[in-house]
């Protein structure tokens, strides 16, 4: 009994104190619950970003829509449509597959189904790197004599 009495306080010792909370709340990682509400929020100002031509900012908050409310079909739609614009394939692609799977049969889906085979065939067919890889296509070679410009 004294023993464990004696180990205690040594004990105590090792422990690392606990850290304090993040100040900053941008640092904190946000964790997502279904919230319809806050999904269609977010979904709205996609929208205004979109209209005012901010494919970037619209991209992002059509993202936070889907994060909110995984079945809205309508956010996975235009976040295609802000990765298509932005050059994204292989984002596009995902959002898209993702709206498919949500409303196969949805009015828009065989136009969203002809985008997605001209973003496969781009993807394949243009030579073209992703973008970010820090690849450039082969440069084209010239065709024709050059002639000097008339001056």
């Amino acid at each position: 009994m004294a023993l464990a009495l004696l180990a205690g306080p040594a004990v105590a010792q090792r422990q690392k104190p606990a850290e304090p909370p993040e100040e900053d709340e941008s640092l904190i990682p946000r964790e997502y619950s279904f919230n319809p509400l806050q999904a269609e929020k977010e979904f709205k100002v996609g929208v205004f970003y979109w209209r005012k031509g901010s494919h970037r900012a619209a991209a992002r908050r059509f993202e936070e829509a889907t994060k909110w409310n995984p079945g809205l079909a309508e956010a996975h739609l235009r976040l295609g449509e802000a990765r298509e614009k932005l050059k994204d394939r292989k984002a596009a692609r995902e959002a898209y597959t993702r709206f498919l799977e949500l409303a196969p049969e949805d009015k828009r889906a065989a136009d969203i189904k002809r985008r997605m085979s001209r973003l496969e065939k781009a993807a394949s067919g243009s030579g073209a790197s992703p973008p970010g890889s820090g690849e450039s296509p082969a440069p084209k070679p010239e065709t024709g004599p050059r002639t000097a410009p008339p001056g």
